[in-house]
């Protein structure tokens, strides 16, 4: 009777959408319980990089949602001592980081890139964030939206990252600024930010792909 009652299950669709949600919910919970934010993803050497031109191009709605990159700012609201708006310059100022990391996409492909910014936890003391909140949310200028845990966001190779292969962040990977996050798949990186808000309670929009049927952890 068992493989009767799982068809069953699997037939109606309230059901199977209530068993869909609940096991992302529960490897969502064992994601998070596993990950540890000292374990460092794998560093590459420059011979092992993906050449720049073989980097494909994956983006939700358009490779270039035109940014005005003179006049860009990020948003920053929340829990933080300093909401503002900052510039590339503001955030540039903060020490930095480059490292080749390997970008992982749920669709089956796979690149070393090689990647240079600020370590996002870098940029959350500076502004101040809230040692106690739980989550970091990002919108985009293409209307893309994610979220993280903050233990990702405080990983050490977590990256606003407005580099690639030693030369500005080019517009259709992202300019001027996205998230490099080795320990996360490839949909967890939004490009084009444009506001971060510091949270202990995610708001209704969790990740656009999320929100797809996704899972919200997202870790490798």
């Amino acid at each position: 009777m068992l493989p009767l009652a799982s068809a069953a299950l699997l037939l109606n669709p309230t059901w199977r959408r209530e068993a869909i949600e609940r096991g992302l919910a529960l490897s969502d919970v064992a994601s998070a319980t596993v990950f540890n934010g000292h374990h460092l993803a794998p560093v590459f050497a420059d011979h092992e990089v993906t050449p720049f031109e073989r980097y494909p191009l994956n983006s939700y709605l358009t490779h270039d949602p035109e940014v005005d990159l003179d006049d860009w700012r990020l948003d920053v609201s929340g829990l933080v001592h300093t909401p503002g708006r900052y510039t590339i310059d503001d955030i540039r100022a903060l020490p930095r980081l480059r490292q080749n990391t390997r970008h992982i996409c749920i669709e089956g492909w796979d690149v070393v890139g090689s990647y240079g910014g600020v370590r996002l936890r870098d940029f959350l003391t500076a502004i101040g964030a809230d040692t106690r909140a739980r989550f970091v949310e990002f919108r985009c200028a293409d209307d893309y939206y994610e979220s993280l845990d903050m233990d990702a966001a405080r990983h050490p190779q977590s990256l606003l990252c407005d580099e690639m292969y030693g030369r500005p962040l080019s517009r259709e990977h992202g300019a001027p600024l996205r998230l490099v996050l080795p320990t996360k798949l490839g949909y967890k990186q939004a490009k084009y930010i444009t506001s971060l808000r510091v949270t202990e309670v995610l708001g209704p929009k969790r990740g656009y792909w999320v929100d797809q049927g996704y899972s919200w952890h997202g870790g490798l």
